[in-house]
C-alpha cells in the first residue's frame, strides 16, 4: 500500500556501460572460462516484468525500500529503486541511495589484506601474532597457529556468533578491547574442523590492515579501494554519513509484529566484520572490478588493478567446507547447492551449473545480498530495508534467472512458504514453553536478593536492579540491553527488552548452591526467530558479591 510504481525509465543503462568503467577493455575471467554462453541481454520489456516482479516481492515481505543492480561483462544491465527510504515520507529510494551492506563488508577486509599481500607487507599465510603480538585466543595452540586467512574463513573453533555481544548491539568497548576479549571467549569446536560463521575475527582483520599498512582500516579502504574504483558513495559506517546523505532508514517489526523504523546502529569497534553503507551504483563498480580479477582500468601490461590474479583466485577457493542439503519447499528446490565452502570473505557454492561467490548481510533493519556467477560475468546486489531474507533471496535468483536463461521458478511462492514455516516453528517452540511452564511456582529467593553485578569473563558485567516497576536488567556496555525483568516459573525469569525492535527477549536462569546462595547465572534467547548475534547462551554470569 506504500509501494509507488516504478517507471522502466528509472535509473535504466541497458547496455551502456557506467560512465566510470565506459573505456575499459571487457573484463578478464579469471575462471570458468569453458562455460556456455549465456542468455542474451534482457530487453525493455523483460526488465520492466522485473520491475513488477520486484514490487511483488516488497508486498509479499513488507519491505519498504529496495534497490537492485545487476551488471553484465563490465557493463551495467539496470541499477534502479523501488519505495521509499522512510516510512511514511515521500523522498523515494534510488540507485544512488545507500543502505547499510552489514557483512558484504567483509569482502572488503578481504580484499584488504590481500592487496597488502601484493604490495608484499604481509601474506595471509602469516601467524596473526606476527603482526599482532599481543593477539591470543583461550587456546593456545590455537593463539600460536591462527593464519591470517584463518580470520577470514569461520573455522576458528568459536562457535555461531560467539562474541559478538561485545560489539552488538553497540558497545562502549573499542576494537582492540574487543579483540583483546577474545582470549577469554571460549572455542567450542576444533581449530580448523569445522564451519561456524563469526564476526569478531574480522574486527582483528581490520587491526591486521592497521598494523601491516601503517594507516587506519578507514583510510586504507578509502585510498586503495574506494578511491580508485570512483566509490564516492560509500561510507565506512553511520558515523560518516553527512546531513543531506541519500540514505534509506531501516526497519524491524516490532516484537515480530508491527513493522517501524528503527534507530541507526554502528559497528565501529569490529568495521572489519560490517559496517559499510553504500549504494547499488557504488557496489556495480565493486562486482565489476570483482568480476574483472582487480583490474579496474585499461587492460594488459597497462591496466589497473585493486588485486592481482593470483589474490582473486586464493579468495575465491574454499577454505572450509559447509555441509549442504535438499531444501524442504519443492519451489526451493534448485537454490540447493551441489557444493558449499567459505574462502576468504565470500561464500561459494553453486546455481545449475554455474558456480557463486556471494555474501549477504544483515543489519538491524536492514539486509542485502552480493552475488557474482564468474562464468557469465554477471553480478546482481539487492538492497532492502526491512529485515526479511527471503526478500533479497527472491530478488537475487529471479535476477540469475533472467540473466542466465532460467525459467519455471516461483521463488516468490517459495520463499513466502519458508517464511511461513520458520514462523510455524518459532509458534510451536513458545507453545512447548507455555506447555512445560508451572506458572503457579515461585522463586526461591526474594526478589530483592536477586539484584546484584553479575560477572561473565568475556563480556564484563552485567547489571540486575530494583527500578521503577521491579527488577530490571541492563548490560553494563551496552546501553540498549536494558530491560525488564518477569518472573517465568521457579528460578527462571524473562527479561523483555524495552526496545522492542531488537526482538530478542531473553530467558534468565539463576542457579543456587546448597546453602540458597546465587551461584550463576545463564541466559538463553527465547525465541528461534531472535538473531544469533544475540548470544547470551556464551555467557558464564557470576555475582560479584
Amino acid at each position: 500500500m506504500r509501494f509507488a510504481p516504478l517507471a522502466l525509465a528509472l535509473v535504466l543503462t541497458l547496455g551502456a556501460a557506467t560512465p566510470a568503467l565506459a573505456q575499459h577493455a571487457p573484463p578478464v575471467r579469471v575462471d570458468d572460462t569453458l562455460a556456455p554462453l549465456a542468455a542474451p541481454l534482457p530487453d525493455a520489456a523483460r526488465l520492466a516484468k522485473f520491475d513488477a516482479y520486484v514490487e511483488s516481492v516488497q508486498k509479499q515481505f513488507d519491505v519498504p525500500g529496495v534497490a537492485v543492480a545487476i551488471v553484465k561483462d563490465g557493463k551495467v544491465v539496470m541499477e534502479r529503486g523501488y519505495g521509499v527510504r522512510e516510512l511514511g515520507k515521500a523522498a523515494k529510494v534510488d540507485a544512488h541511495t545507500m543502505f547499510a551492506i552489514a557483512s558484504n563488508t567483509k569482502a572488503f577486509t578481504a580484499a584488504s589484506l590481500n592487496i597488502l599481500q601484493d604490495d608484499g607487507k604481509l601474506k595471509t599465510t602469516d601467524r596473526v601474532i606476527d603482526h599482532l603480538p599481543w593477539f591470543r585466543m583461550s587456546d593456545a595452540y590455537v593463539t600460536r597457529e591462527m593464519r591470517i586467512r584463518d580470520l577470514l574463513a569461520h573455522r576458528s573453533g568459536l562457535s555461531l556468533g560467539a562474541g559478538d555481544l561485545l560489539y552488538w548491539p553497540t558497545t562502549t568497548y573499542s576494537t582492540r578491547e574487543v579483540a583483546e576479549r577474545l582470549k577469554d571467549v571460549p572455542l567450542t569446536g576444533g581449530f580448523r574442523e569445522q564451519y561456524a560463521y563469526d564476526n569478531i575475527l574480522f574486527g582483528v582483520a581490520g587491526l591486521v590492515v592497521e598494523a601491516a599498512s601503517g594507516m587506519s582500516f578507514k583510510q586504507f579502504m578509502q585510498t586503495r579501494i574506494w578511491n580508485p574504483l570512483g566509490m564516492t558513495e560509500t561510507r565506512y559506517n553511520s558515523d560518516d554519513l553527512k546531513p543531506g546523505d541519500n540514505v534509506a532508514v531501516g526497519n524491524a517489526k516490532f516484537d515480530f509484529k508491527d513493522l517501524r523504523p528503527v534507530g541507526v546502529t554502528s559497528w565501529r569497534n569490529v568495521s572489519g566484520a560490517g559496517g559499510i553503507y553504500s549504494s547499488v551504483h557504488d557496489l556495480t563498480k565493486w562486482m565489476n572490478a570483482q568480476l574483472a580479477g582487480g583490474v579496474y582500468a585499461g587492460s594488459g601490461e597497462s591496466a589497473k588493478r585493486l588485486f592481482s590474479t593470483q589474490r582473486q583466485r586464493e579468495m575465491w577457493s574454499v577454505l572450509t567446507p559447509i555441509p549442504t542439503g535438499k531444501s524442504p519447499i519443492p519451489e526451493l528446490a534448485d537454490a540447493a547447492s551441489n557444493f558449499s565452502g567459505y574462502g576468504q570473505g565470500w561464500q561459494l557454492s553453486d546455481y545449475l551449473g554455474d558456480r557463486l561467490v556471494w555474501h549477504t548481510g544483515g543489519w538491524p533493519g536492514q539486509v542485502s545480498r552480493l552475488t557474482l556467477v564468474p562464468g557469465k560475468g554477471v553480478g546482481v546486489v539487492v538492497l532492502t530495508s526491512a529485515e526479511v531474507g527471503a526478500a533479497f533471496n527472491a530478488i537475487t535468483y529471479e535476477a540469475l534467472d533472467m540473466m542466465l536463461g532460467h525459467s519455471g521458478h516461483d521463488w516468490l511462492k517459495g520463499y513466502a512458504a519458508a517464511v511461513a514455516r520458520s514462523q510455524g516453528n518459532a509458534d510451536e517452540s513458545w507453545q512447548k514453553h507455555l506447555a512445560a511452564r508451572d506458572a503457579n511456582s515461585k522463586p526461591s529467593l526474594a526478589l530483592a536478593k536477586y539484584a546484584n553485578t553479575y560477572r561473565d569473563p568475556w563480556y564484563g558485567d552485567v547489571i540486575i536492579r530494583q527500578g521503577a516497576k521491579g527488577l530490571e536488567l541492563q548490560f553494563s556496555k551496552t546501553a540498549e540491553l536494558l530491560g525488564d525483568i518477569e518472573h517465568w516459573q521457579h528460578d527462571t525469569f524473562i527479561v523483555r527488552w524495552r526496545d522492542r525492535g531488537l526482538n530478542a527477549d531473553a530467558f534468565i536462569n539463576f542457579a543456587l548452591d546448597p546453602d540458597g546462595n546465587i551461584r550463576e547465572l545463564r541466559m538463553q534467547p527465547v525465541s528461534p526467530l531472535t538473531d544469533f548475534s544475540f548470544d547470551f547462551q556464551d555467557l558464564r554470569l557470576v555475582p560479584v558479591r
